[in-house]
């Protein structure tokens, strides 16, 4: 079967890797000359499988105000006068109940740990042996200030065991004798979460290697710079995707794959998808020189602030913030100042590579549903497959949810139950 992924992202790049092992012959297209160029990019590079719970959780009622009102807030919102921000909202609330995340978090932590062995497969596959992406098994440690919230995470850990996750809560002292670039740090810490066997990968680095391994297999054509501009529709089947102004691309079936983009081709074939943008930003130090201890090895969450860094190779990458402002590309000086600022708060041995003029700011858009869960499977319109909606897990998720939809593809059983990760209808 001939399949076209529309969008080459880690979760299209992947997709046409699973579909070409599985036999397929696979077209991918991407508006963007290579792979991995948009919201893959500049992410926060932590292979984070089991530290998966939804943005959509109750202590967004108690935290609304402080969102909405304070100039600190790690989560913002722009009003405007897109309809599908406010029903994306609206349905965002709704899914705040304990019940719903709980639901959530446990069909988050199977598909994490189902990603996490097929990325153990994927970088044992002796056709991907050059592959090199700075993977390693870092571990992660999650910081907390505020005591109710550290209680929190204690019993979201506790939750968490009995669904297949290990990991150690730990005081503050424990916190810095892990982690001792944390000693130097300017805050009052209430302890941590830590989970030894997380990852860390430069996914922009990951889509292009496994891009180019794919270009040497039979079966496999990539289009870049090829802009989907419409959805050749008949009887509610997709024929064929439009290119640009003349161009039409026929497949037997089509993947959507296109991130944030996803919505509004969804549109364009007739159904709605409740996919919205949250838009996050991220800077990168160089650290060659530095003394050991200055920036971390394990991949740190400062909870509160919402930033995360994450070491990939010789650099530091520090991501954060979660803004509902629509499509605005522009990167504001103060969302970098924050990740500074940070930065400088953490690790004060490192701050002065943030004068540096090559930090590389960033902005990307996070392809978020409401409830957290991606859209994988078949959509309203026949020959449409969906795998799409990741939020800020695409790069976690990305493995196991190409393994699923190949497998839906292909006539296969898939590895878990499909029915969490359908389109509602």
């Amino acid at each position: 079967m001939h399949i076209c992924v529309l969008g080459a992202g880690v979760i299209g790049v992947t997709t046409s890797y699973y579909l070409l092992a599985a036999g397929h012959e696979v077209t991918l297209i991407d508006a963007q000359e290579g792979a991995g160029l948009g919201a893959s990019y500049g992410n926060g590079a932590q292979l984070s499988y089991s530290y998966v719970a939804p943005l959509a959780d109750p202590s967004v009622w108690t935290k609304w105000p402080h969102y909405l009102f304070s100039r600190h807030s790690p989560l913002t919102m722009k009003p405007t006068p897109d309809a599908a921000q406010w029903t994306w909202l609206m349905q965002f609330l709704k899914a705040c109940n304990a019940e719903r995340a709980r639901q959530t978090t446990v069909s988050l932590l199977q598909l994490a740990y189902l990603s996490r062995r097929e990325m153990t497969r994927l970088r044992a596959d002796p056709a991907l042996e050059s592959l090199d992406f700075q993977h390693r098994i870092a571990g992660k440690l999650v910081m907390f200030t505020e005591q109710a919230s550290f209680e929190a995470a204690r019993r979201q850990v506790e939750f968490q065991a009995h669904h297949g996750s290990r990991q150690d809560v730990l005081d503050a002292d424990a916190c810095l004798g892990l982690e001792p670039a944390l000693q130097s740090s300017q805050r009052d810490w209430a302890g941590g979460v830590y989970t030894a066997d997380e990852e860390v990968g430069n996914c922009a680095l990951f889509c292009q290697g496994l891009l180019n391994a794919l270009r040497s297999k039979p079966g496999f054509r990539f289009r870049g710079g090829a802009a989907v501009t419409g959805a050749d529709m008949s009887r509610g089947q997709l024929n064929a995707v439009r290119i640009g102004r003349n161009e039409k691309l026929e497949a037997d079936a089509f993947v959507l794959t296109m991130g944030a983009g996803s919505a509004g081709f969804a549109r364009q074939a007739g159904f709605a998808l409740p996919v919205y943008p949250l838009k996050g930003y991220s800077i990168t130090l160089g650290l060659a020189g530095l003394n050991e201890h200055a920036a971390p090895r394990i991949s740190i969450t400062d909870a509160s602030r919402k930033i995360v860094y994450a070491r990939i190779g010789d650099d530091l990458r520090v991501a954060g913030r979660v803004e509902l402002v629509g499509h605005d590309k522009r990167i504001p000086e103060r969302a970098i100042e924050e990740l500074k600022s940070g930065t400088t708060a953490l690790f004060p041995q490192a701050a002065g590579r943030l004068a540096s003029a090559a930090l590389s700011p960033w902005a990307g858009f996070r392809p978020a549903t409401p409830t957290g869960l991606p859209v994988i499977g078949p959509s309203p319109v026949k020959r449409l497959y969906l795998n799409t909606g990741h939020g800020g897990l695409g790069w976690t998720l990305a493995c196991g949810s190409a393994s699923l939809i190949a497998r839906q593809l292909s006539g296969e059983r898939p590895e878990l139950d499909m029915e969490a990760y359908q389109l509602a209808s």
